[in-house]
């Protein structure tokens, strides 16, 4: 589908899909990552006829995917989970705690999670995470600094020759 003097939407999809599913997979997950990277795309092709000439296209997208994958994390607390055993607690000494970086990430505050994706692993500048998620672009710094901060304490291994940061 190609609007007058605009890319066509195949390529929009080919050229942000990537970034549109890692602010999905940071989102919710590596389980539902890809249904709500669909859903962002359903939506933003309704309404792709209607976007401002000019417009920061791929900002546009990481919008539409904050706000779907959101969708997804909100219906998923709707649906009851069937178990046979509730799982035992894991203690903050325990070593097993983080056994990869998605446990680590998803402990962390949504807002300090969200600000960490969507600057460091999307590229975003403070100022359009900020957009986002509401508020300031100097509080998307400092929620993407703490959470930041909480995953070199938790998630990096420390060990006789491990390296402190010296912030």
């Amino acid at each position: 589908m190609a609007v007058a003097g605009r890319e066509p939407f195949e390529q929009v999809v080919r050229r942000h899909g990537p970034t549109v599913l890692r602010v999905c997979r940071a989102v919710v997950g590596p389980d539902v990552a890809e249904d709500a990277w669909s859903e962002t795309f359903l939506s933003a092709l309704r309404a792709y006829p209607d976007l401002p000439a000019g417009s920061n296209v791929e900002a546009w997208l990481v919008t539409i995917a904050h706000r779907k994958a959101l969708d997804q994390v909100r219906a998923a607390g709707r649906r009851a989970t069937p178990t046979d055993k509730l799982p035992d607690r894991i203690g903050a000494d325990d070593p097993e705690r983080h056994t990869d970086l998605w446990s680590a990430l998803g402990e962390l505050p949504d807002k300090q999670r969200q600000s960490v994706a969507y600057h460091h692993l999307v590229g975003l500048p403070y100022e359009e995470v900020a957009v986002l998620l509401g508020g300031t672009a100097a509080a998307a710094r400092r929620a993407a600094a703490d959470g930041i901060k909480t995953l070199r304490r938790t998630y990096l291994p420390a060990g006789p020759d491990d390296r402190t940061d010296p912030r």
